[in-house]
């Protein structure tokens, strides 16, 4: 089962995505409301999926790069109501693996979680001098 970490300010929207992971058979190891708490919590309990509102990433924290640089094989997925292409364009330069956009559909966001890390793997698997 992948761990996942929840990091939004909005209680709603963490209940709302701690239940779409939990559905999908994602264990939430943690849920909080700021970027240095869930930078915290990742540390702690090393998820596979890390869903971080846009807000916390934009604070001016740098909790993508912390987490990037503290936990390489985590995938960073932005959580947003709004995107557009500097934002996608901004995020994924700092190392956001995916998008899961507001309101939440469940089955899209288990899609986009599930394609990332077949991805991912994918390109782990990919290693110079390993057929790939």
């Amino acid at each position: 089962m992948l761990k996942a970490v929840i990091v939004d300010a909005n209680a709603v929207s963490r209940s709302t995505l701690g239940t779409v992971l939990a559905d999908g058979s994602y264990d939430v190891v943690g849920a909080t409301h700021t970027s240095a708490l869930g930078l915290a919590l990742a540390v702690k309990h090393h998820p596979h999926v890390i869903c971080i509102a846009r807000e916390q990433v934009e604070d001016g924290s740098d909790v993508v790069e912390q987490l990037r640089a503290t936990l390489p094989k985590t995938l960073v997925f932005l959580v947003s109501g709004t995107l557009d292409a500097a934002a996608v364009q901004s995020a994924l330069a700092r190392g956001v693996h995916g998008f899961i956009v507001k309101p939440f559909k469940a089955d899209t966001v288990l899609k986009t979680i599930r394609n990332t890390v077949i991805a991912f793997v994918k390109q782990q698997q990919q290693t110079p001098g390993k057929p790939g």
